[in-house]
């Protein structure tokens, strides 16, 4: 694409290259624009009119999108200038418009992005249903999303991502506390073999009916965030010992109905786990007490 001519305002010394006369898709785009900021490409726009040409046209070949480089809060009519033109979008961040961001904002980009495999919306709480339903039906390629803090999703949102997303890998579902045992079933018995990451930390309503269902079906399962789950017990972290041979990670701290016999054996596996066991607890608080730990023989 050759750069529009511009008018330089002054004299121009012999042999000297302005910055647009560069080619833009060989060098500027590539190499310069690409280095930029976001924040910085609206700045950049206001120049001229070449200036909002070139900026236009690396945004529409944007494949990574991350509203936080714009700054902790996004003016709506931005997010649309933006966005307006990209078609090839591959990763979607919009945590800083949790305060407004709605389906009206947010369906009509899903549409235009098919290719879509990363979406963070977390805390966007102004989303509903028909936002998830979008996202389902049309970016099949979809592998990670984080609807944390959206307390929108519930049992049949959740079903149609379960049924229309088949790459799914990574799942974030903290504190959607509209969720209960009969979802996360559903999506462990349709997407379970998949899946990689899930949290469903800060859900009540989630216990070891769920958990049981996910280590039964997710032989794969490396991450698993139950924080604060507190229906969850020693049954279910027993099932995850015995199902889930790939498991890395497990957060249950403040699931006061798991005991330290449950959790020993993932801990002989090497598996991460939040909480410490309880000779470890016992010397820290020694230590915080009196200063006895130091003093207690480990051999015993």
């Amino acid at each position: 694409m050759e750069p529009p001519m511009e008018q330089s305002g002054g004299e121009q010394e012999p042999g000297a290259v302005r910055l647009l006369d560069l080619p833009w898709e060989d060098v500027l785009l590539p190499h310069v624009l690409n280095r930029v900021p976001l924040r910085q490409l609206l700045q950049l726009q206001r120049v001229s009119r070449a200036f909002r040409a070139l900026v236009q046209l690396h945004l529409a070949g944007l494949r990574r999108f991350d509203a936080a480089q714009v700054g902790p809060q996004i003016p709506q009519a931005a997010l649309a200038w933006l966005l307006r033109d990209a078609e090839g979008l591959q990763e979607l961040a919009l945590a800083p418009c949790h305060e407004w961001l709605s389906d009206e904002d947010l369906v009509p980009v899903l549409a235009r992005n098919p290719q879509l495999r990363s979406v963070a919306l977390a805390g966007c709480g102004q989303l509903s249903r028909r936002a998830l339903g979008a996202l389902a039906e049309g970016c099949p390629r979809l592998q990670r999303l984080s609807l944390a803090h959206c307390d929108w999703v519930d049992g049949l949102a959740l079903r149609g991502l379960a049924d229309r997303c088949p790459a799914l890998e990574e799942l974030d579902l903290t504190a959607c506390r509209q969720l209960k045992d009969e979802a996360i079933v559903y999506l462990a018995q349709r997407r379970g073999a998949g899946l990689r990451s899930l949290s469903l930390a800060v859900n009540a309503n989630v216990g070891d009916v769920a958990v049981q269902e996910l280590a039964r079906n997710c032989p794969e399962l490396q991450h698993l965030d139950l924080t604060g789950c507190l229906r969850v017990g020693s049954d279910g972290v027993r099932t995850l010992a015995e199902y889930c041979p790939a498991l890395r990670s497990l957060r249950v701290r403040h699931c006061h109905h798991v005991a330290e016999p449950s959790l020993s054996r993932l801990r002989k596996r090497g598996v991460d786990i939040d909480v410490e066991p309880p000779l470890h607890q016992a010397l820290v608080l020694l230590q915080d007490m009196a200063g006895f730990a130091p003093f207690v023989n480990l051999q015993v």
